[in-house]
This record gives C-alpha cells, sequence and structure tokens, in this order.
C-alpha cells in the first residue's frame, strides 16, 4: 500500500493507515534490524584517514554495498585512491573538498553529498579546522576486475580489495 497520509501532529492520530502500521508482528523471530553507533574510537588507519567499517557487519551475511565511517584531521589529506566500484559521499560534519584525476572540485560541507565514479583517482582534503567526518557508500562490494588487453584468458581472483574515500 503506497504511504499519501501526512504525519500528524504529536498528540493526534493518523488519518489513514500507514504501509507499516498493520503489518502482522512476528513473534519468535531473530531481530532483524541491526544499529551500529558512528563512533571514531572504533575507526581505525587506513587510506590515509580514520575509518570504521559499518556495512557488511561482523558475523553478517554479504551485502551488495559496502559503508564505512571517514573521520579526517583539520588540514589531512587522504592517500590517494582509485578503484573499480562507485562511491557516494555523505558529509555528516565539517568542510572539505575532493580532487578528482587531479583536478580540484568544488568545496563541500555537512549535509552534502558527494558522487565519486569509479576507475578516477581521488583525495579528500579537509579544508576546515575541525575533523571532517562522512558515510562512504560503495558499491559493488567487492572491487572487480578491470579488463586488460592481454591475449592471457585467465579468471581474475576474488583477492578484490575493498574502496576508500
Amino acid at each position: 500500500m503506497p504511504f499519501t497520509a501526512p504525519i500528524p501532529p504529536p498528540g493526534e492520530q493518523p488519518l489513514a493507515p500507514t504501509p507499516y502500521r498493520d503489518l502482522a508482528e512476528t513473534t519468535g523471530a531473530a531481530a532483524m534490524a541491526n544499529r551500529f553507533r558512528i563512533d571514531r574510537s572504533s575507526a581505525t588507519e587506513e587510506f590515509g584517514l580514520a575509518c570504521q567499517r559499518l556495512i557488511p557487519w561482523a558475523g553478517g551475511e554479504e551485502t551488495p554495498v559496502g559503508a564505512m565511517a571517514c573521520f579526517l584531521r583539520p588540514g589531512g589529506d587522504s592517500d590517494p585512491d582509485c578503484h573499480n566500484q562507485d562511491e557516494v559521499m555523505i558529509i555528516l560534519a565539517g568542510s572539505g573538498a575532493v580532487t578528482l584525476d587531479g583536478g580540484l572540485e568544488p568545496p563541500f560541507r555537512a549535509g552534502d553529498v558527494v558522487v565519486l565514479p569509479r576507475n578516477q583517482e581521488h583525495v579528500v582534503h579537509n579544508t576546515g579546522d575541525t575533523e571532517l567526518s562522512w558515510i562512504s557508500l560503495y558499491w559493488p562490494l567487492r572491487e572487480p576486475a578491470l579488463p586488460t588487453d592481454s591475449t592471457d584468458d585467465t579468471e581474475s581472483t576474488d583477492e578484490n580489495e575493498e574502496v576508500a574515500a
């Protein structure tokens, strides 16, 4: 059922059912929701910045996308990175810019979404005086091999690296 009812003010009943209000409760089933706290203290050094891996999570099933929280010190730059995956940066705090294939892109700030196309080298710069933080979503989860011009018919291995910011 499509959602068409407006969200009522606090204390008022909704005018129409929402798509989720009338779902049957499941009893005895394992919880489906996972909750993670974005926390810099859980991050480790990768790609010249601090990264907290969010998706896939420990013990979880293989996912089609990956996600990590990224933290870059004031005035810092990430290591150059290039991968055969698309990437979206959702800026949480701070301000910065990206150098994409050698060209400096327009600056961004908290609330912006930055799309990085695959196979273009990028470096993230923190241009502010506070820590820059963002969520990086990338897909596919495993980096596909790039086609080569060689006549060798060997297949690539699954030892592909995951993306960075």
